[in-house]
């Protein structure tokens, strides 16, 4: 950002240098005072033709002509730099880029995408079918100038994710998740690094290209790995056994059940009254027509369809099924 700012401000510096030149000149040559100094500038730079202040020293007529040849090369300079910004679009990503920073500094609990490719466009598209907020980093500038493109209020930082000052940039440290999807794993490592040591409470969901990279992206501080590859098959796979039971979660996760969603509800997200209590009670408390089609125990496992008798403890989840409507009026229910 700072820059792309030099750049752009690069012939008005160059502008403001000949003018600097030609006052301090005629102030030291020919004992000017400033506005005497700054009027002959002018005009000389200008090519107005008045009148000079007062006659010229061979000094002050030698300096007026190297000021006037100089000024010319440097006008040149200026008007040529404009005009190659004004063309080629520089002026206005200036203030697309601009734009999008002010936009990014004022997000909070976001998602932070590093890579748009394949898996990161479809991640993307995801969080925007489910309302999430994102910020996308991609290296490639035609690739993000494209996205842009296509959706302007997309949030996107040309960079490379694995720069610490980029994902300050998109405000990793304010994010609730990070997803990382560069092709090359020893990549996603060193980003996973740079994020769980920038925020270390972050959500991190990487991408790996190999089995071996994932006990090492574990290790750097990756809370799940997902390799793409081996999802597909087993999806394709899936579908011939048992294709109903597929479908109907890719309609759940998909566009088309934009309307149904999952959510998982911790203990201390719980109203103070109904915690340490049984299922049955939480799942009573302000009924707005939620299910519980499971519960995630404090060692981490997952009970399906669980008694309504289990109590719900520190550091379990209790996993809600309905309608995205059910679920907003579940929150606002709990935040009350």
């Amino acid at each position: 950002m700072r820059r792309d700012l030099l750049k752009l401000l690069q012939p008005f510096i160059v502008l403001h240098f000949v003018i600097l030149m030609g006052i301090v000149g005629y102030m030291w040559i020919e004992s000017f005072d400033f506005f005497e100094a700054f009027y002959m500038t002018t005009i000389t730079v200008t090519t107005a033709g008045f009148a000079e202040v007062r006659p010229l020293s061979t000094a002050g007529r030698l300096f007026t002509t190297f000021l006037l040849i100089f000024s010319w090369g440097a006008m040149a300079f200026v008007l040529t730099r404009l005009t190659q910004y004004i063309i080629s679009g520089e002026v206005n990503k200036f203030f697309k880029t601009r734009k999008i920073m002010k936009s990014i500094e004022r997000i909070r609990d976001h998602v932070v995408v590093c890579g748009f490719g394949r898996n990161g466009q479809q991640a993307a598209h995801t969080l925007k079918v489910h309302g999430q907020r994102f910020v996308v980093i991609e290296n490639d500038e035609d690739l993000a100038e494209r996205a842009y493109a296509d959706d302007p209020d997309l949030l996107f930082i040309h960079g490379d994710g694995t720069d610490d000052e980029i994902l300050k940039r998109a405000r990793v440290e304010n994010a609730r998740a990070l997803i990382t999807t560069l092709p090359e794993d020893a990549d996603n490592v060193f980003i996973v690094l740079s994020a769980r040591s920038l925020n270390p409470g972050i959500q991190i969901i990487s991408r790996a290209s190999g089995n071996n990279s994932i006990p090492k992206l574990k290790k750097a501080g990756a809370d799940s790995v997902i390799m793409p590859d081996k999802i597909g098959g087993t999806h394709m796979a899936t579908l011939v056994s048992k294709p109903d039971v597929i479908e109907f979660i890719d309609y759940l996760s998909g566009e088309e059940g934009e309307s149904i969603n999952m959510e998982s509800v911790g203990y201390e997200q719980l109203p103070r009254e109904i915690r340490d209590g049984t299922l049955r009670d939480i799942m009573n408390w302000k009924k707005t027509g939620v299910n519980c089609i499971g519960i995630k125990t404090i060692d981490g496992k997952f009970v399906i369809n669980p008694p309504e008798e289990v109590l719900i403890n520190k550091g379990m989840k209790v996993i809600v099924l309905g309608t995205r409507q059910q679920i907003e009026e579940m929150k606002g229910n709990i935040s009350e």
